[in-house]
């Protein structure tokens, strides 16, 4: 009976271990600072190693009916869109780690998993708008529409105006705020479990694996989103879509309900390496840049 006191004593020690971990004193500057370099790190790092399975899944979604999927020219745009996705991934966890921390310091300890969401979501709001425009052009480029990055911005602009670099924003939205609020919540409410389990803090290759695990999840809960996002995107003046429930709509009614699927197994695959690549960086560059800090007393990032 004292052998499992002190065991239930231990536990819930390293519990609030855990828990006072995350709800560290909150240093605003710091936490954009660190959470705009992990994050831009983190998002460049992913895009280059992983560019060619999103060609490869934005083509077989861009793809009506039996369209054939081109496999040449796979890291077509990827210069253009680096160029976006640097500041987009700055802002978003740049963003994501300072409202966690204060979200984790105002709401009680049992609705950690509400701060982890709410803070995912208001990231991607805050990212996306340099992440549409970024998405738009990447998309088009390639399904093969233009052939550099400047073109693109310039022959959008000139035909659909300004707001063409904004295709498909809604639908966006609507794939991207609920994937970042679930995989961040899935990945931090992991990240909480695994460190209670194993009774110490996670090592590089645990970090990544639980972000893989939440990618892939995410991934494919999320795919008919996606679908959707990437129609009304490539679409361009065509306007064959007007919006996102004509889109689903119309997908259906011509293709079927499967369409909405496509796509999938890139999908997952893409976003499950990317999701170990992009915790496994981000985490590894929070720690660096922690290690950097704690000289002049900062506490260590979680």
């Amino acid at each position: 009976m004292s052998e499992m006191s002190a065991s239930q004593k231990e536990t819930n020690k390293l519990l609030m271990s855990i828990r006072q971990g995350e709800k560290k004193p909150f240093d605003f500057l710091r936490s954009v600072y660190d959470g705009c370099i992990a994050g831009g790190a983190a998002g460049v790092v992913v895009e280059t190693v992983l560019y060619p399975i999103d060609t490869i899944k934005t083509r077989l979604q861009a793809a009506r009916g039996g369209g054939k999927i081109i496999l040449k020219g796979l890291y077509s745009g990827l210069t253009g869109n680096l160029a976006g996705v640097l500041p987009a991934s700055a802002i978003f966890v740049g963003v994501y780690e300072p409202t966690k921390l204060k979200l984790l310091d105002s709401l009680p300890e049992n609705l950690s998993a509400v701060a982890h969401f709410a803070a995912g979501a208001i990231g991607g709001l805050a990212s996306s708008l340099v992440r549409v425009p970024t998405e738009v052009v990447k998309q088009r480029m390639q399904t093969g529409q233009f052939s550099s990055a400047s073109a693109a911005v310039r022959l959008i602009v000139a035909k659909e105006g300004f707001k063409g670099l904004y295709a498909g924003y809604g639908s966006f939205l609507l794939r991207d705020l609920p994937f970042d609020a679930i995989q961040f919540c899935i990945y931090e409410q992991l990240r909480l479990g695994y460190k209670l389990a194993a009774k110490r803090d996670l090592n590089d290759p645990e970090n990544a694996m639980l972000g893989a695990f939440a990618g892939a999840v995410t991934g494919a809960v999320t795919t008919p989103l996606d679908v959707v996002k990437t129609r009304l995107m490539v679409q361009g003046s065509k306007n064959h879509y007007k919006g996102i429930s004509d889109c689903v709509r119309t997908i259906i009614k011509e293709e079927g309900t499967q369409t909405l699927f496509k796509g999938m197994g890139p999908r997952v695959l893409w976003i499950g390496i990317g999701g170990s690549i992009f915790f496994g960086v981000l985490e590894k560059t929070k720690q660096i840049l922690a290690q950097r800090h704690r000289p002049s007393s900062s506490p260590k990032v979680s």
